[in-house]
C-alpha cells in the first residue's frame, strides 16, 4: 500500500477560482440531490431537480476538466513512452498536445456553431425553463480553453528555447 501511496499523482493545493466555480457545481448538486431525496419520502417532491443538477453537472465538470488539463492530470499510460529516450518522447508529447489542440479546436467549433444555430430557438429546460445559451456558451469557453492549453504546450518549448542570438 505504500507503494502506491508514494506514486500516486499529488497536486498542488490550488485554490483558483476554478476551483471554487466547480465547488460551486459540486454544493448545488448535493443539496438539491438532498432535496429532491428528501422531497420524495415525504411526499413533496422537488420538481425541476433534475434540471438543477444537469446544469451543476456541466458547472463543474467544465471547471474539473480545465484543471485537470492544466495541472496535465488526465490518465494516462507510459508502456511505450517510458521506454523511449528524452527525444523521441519529448518528440511525442508534442505530438500528443498538437493533436489534442486540434481535437479541442473542433470541439470549439462544433459547440460555437451549435450555438449560433441555436442562439435565437430560445432553447430552454422544460420545467424550471433554465435557458441553454449560458450552458453552450460555457461549454464552447472550456474546450477553448483547454485547446488552448494544448497548443501552448505544443510551441512552448520553441517559445521559450530560443537560441541567444535570436533573444536580443
Amino acid at each position: 500500500m505504500a507503494e502506491l501511496e508514494r506514486d500516486a499523482i499529488t497536486l498542488p493545493p490550488q485554490r483558483g477560482p476554478l476551483f471554487y466555480l466547480g465547488a460551486i457545481g459540486l454544493v448545488v448538486l448535493m443539496v438539491v440531490g438532498t432535496l429532491a431525496v428528501l422531497g420524495r419520502h415525504v411526499g413533496r417532491p422537488f420538481l425541476g431537480a433534475i434540471e438543477i443538477i444537469q446544469a451543476a453537472i456541466l458547472l463543474m465538470a467544465c471547471a474539473s476538466v480545465v484543471i485537470a488539463t492544466i495541472s496535465e492530470a488526465h490518465a494516462a499510460v507510459h508502456l511505450l513512452t517510458d521506454r523511449l529516450a528524452a527525444k523521441p518522447k519529448h518528440s511525442l508529447a508534442k505530438l500528443a498536445a498538437f493533436l489534442s489542440a486540434i481535437f479541442f479546436i473542433g470541439l470549439t467549433v462544433g459547440g460555437v456553431w451549435l450555438a449560433m444555430d441555436y442562439w435565437h430557438a430560445h432553447e430552454e429546460s422544460e420545467v424550471l425553463h433554465i435557458p441553454f445559451r449560458p450552458l453552450r456558451a460555457l461549454t464552447a469557453l472550456t474546450m477553448a480553453s483547454i485547446a488552448c492549453v494544448y497548443l501552448y504546450r505544443t510551441f512552448r518549448s520553441s517559445l521559450s528555447h530560443k537560441p541567444a542570438s535570436d533573444r536580443q
